[in-house]
């Protein structure tokens, strides 16, 4: 009963961000490194299930180790100038042989449709073409990089075309100019470059060197949950121990990061290659494993509208259900709903409050205020509680009162102070309800001012 109760929590719980990414477009990247675990097979099943709930996909793989045996094959050593490779013509033929086996390799796991297995009756239509026009990266420090390109721009016609016909679109790091000629670039800017012509939703890189959880276990290459593009433009700037802790690889992705971001890519998320399942985790839970980038901060405190009513309900009907909350239906929220503040986290209502003030008596009532589970004791009820201050005291409100059952220890720890009933306004007194016996607290908020 309890894996059966656990499974249909669980999978109601992602209804929302199935809703929420239907039709929207994702760019994931990911190296030659990955291409070679064991896990990629399971990567192309969590692909499969993104594509089978109605995300568009463009998918970028790298090849850099198959690249580099290839030419350690050759007998080609081929110099770097700041990071990046010298690309020859015989370099080039070699990394044209290694991309096209990786590539084609690729389409063929895409193909899978064995019978009781993740992609059973998958039917996943690959596409690829000359959508990336690129350009020579030119004479870096005197020494010319021949083949080694940038892009110069992104077919988005084409590469909508074939989303919206339900193709995945499979690129590879290679551009063409029109001259005819064939172009070595890197994966990660090829996959931000496409990102920001289509406009995406997400752009997610599956990182080599980086594990938050292990991370941060370790205290190396650590990042927080979420970032704001100020935060990263912040640490890659600092010249401190945590700046020198963070891989060159970590650096460059936030580098593409940041320019994703600044360019209305929704969300930019570096995740680790090494979980099994690090993308389902990653887009279908309230905390991630990665870390999620984006242009301003995720969470922000601000009025309800009637639009809102239904995420509040959900909010608070659990803690209907256990008397913690007294009950409120539909027509009295939007009766009463310009009394209400919500906090938001990524577009997703994790806690509410109202406040019903009494201007008669100098004094207000904060009421219903609820915090989602998954974002319990982490500050959320302490930032909601000083955003009802704050706005009673605007109001010029001398003090506040709260009625409660459950969380007495909670609003002393947070200044408020016991007092009797026949302390509040009459209309309040008029309407307590003895069967709850609730106790009641209150705050001076002139002090805390």
């Amino acid at each position: 009963m309890d894996t059966t109760h656990n499974f249909v929590a669980l999978f109601r719980s992602v209804a929302p961000y199935v809703n929420a990414f239907r039709g929207k477009t994702f760019v994931i990247a990911f190296s030659g490194e990955m291409i070679t675990d064991e896990k990629f097979v399971n990567f192309i099943h969590d692909i499969n299930l993104l594509a089978s709930l109605g995300v568009r996909l463009v998918l970028v793989h790298g090849a850099r180790p198959q690249i580099q045996l290839r030419l350690d094959e050759q007998q080609l050593a081929c110099p770097s100038v700041r990071g990046m490779r010298v690309t020859d013509s015989t370099a080039l033929q070699c990394i044209k042989e290694s991309i096209g086996r990786v590539h084609i390799e690729i389409e063929a796991l895409l193909s899978m449709s064995l019978p009781n297995s993740p992609m059973a009756n998958a039917a996943i239509r690959v596409t690829s073409g000359n959508f990336v026009t690129a350009c020579p990266y030119g004479v870096i420090d005197g020494v010319d990089l021949m083949h080694t390109g940038k892009v110069r721009k992104i077919n988005t016609e084409a590469i909508h075309s074939h989303l919206q016909q339900g193709d995945i679109v499979l690129t590879s790091p290679l551009g063409y100019s029109l001259t005819g000629e064939i172009f070595n670039l890197t994966f990660e800017h090829v996959a931000t470059e496409i990102a920001i012509a289509l406009n995406a939703e997400k752009l997610i890189f599956l990182l080599d060197t980086f594990n938050t959880n292990e991370a941060l276990a370790k205290n190396t290459h650590s990042l927080p949950r979420e970032l704001t593009v100020a935060d990263c433009q912040k640490l890659l700037g600092q010249k401190s121990q945590k700046n020198k802790s963070l891989s060159e690889d970590i650096k460059r992705y936030l580098d593409c990061a940041i320019k994703a971001c600044e360019a209305n890519v929704t969300r930019t998320h570096l995740i680790s290659r090494n979980t099994d399942g690090a993308i389902l985790q990653e887009l279908f839970t309230h905390n991630g494993i990665g870390c999620m980038i984006s242009q301003q901060p995720l969470q922000s405190l601000r009025d309800a509208t009637i639009d809102d009513i239904g995420s509040i309900l959900q909010l608070i009907e659990p803690l209907e259900t256990e008397g913690i909350l007294v009950r409120r239906n539909r027509e009295l929220l939007e009766i009463e709903i310009d009394h209400f503040v919500i906090f938001e986290h990524d577009s997703i209502i994790i806690g509410c409050a109202a406040l019903y003030p009494f201007p008669n008596e100098n004094i207000c009532e904060l009421a219903c205020l609820a915090v989602n589970p998954d974002y319990r004791n982490t500050g959320h009820g302490s930032l909601l509680l000083k955003h009802i201050e704050t706005k009673a005291i605007k109001q010029n409100i001398r003090s506040i009162f709260v009625l409660t059952t459950h969380a007495t220890h909670w609003f002393i720890e947070h200044g408020f102070t016991e007092t009797t009933l026949s302390q509040l306004p009459k209309e309040k007194q008029d309407l307590y309800n003895y069967q709850r016996r609730s106790k009641v607290y209150v705050k001076d908020l002139m002090r805390q001012s």
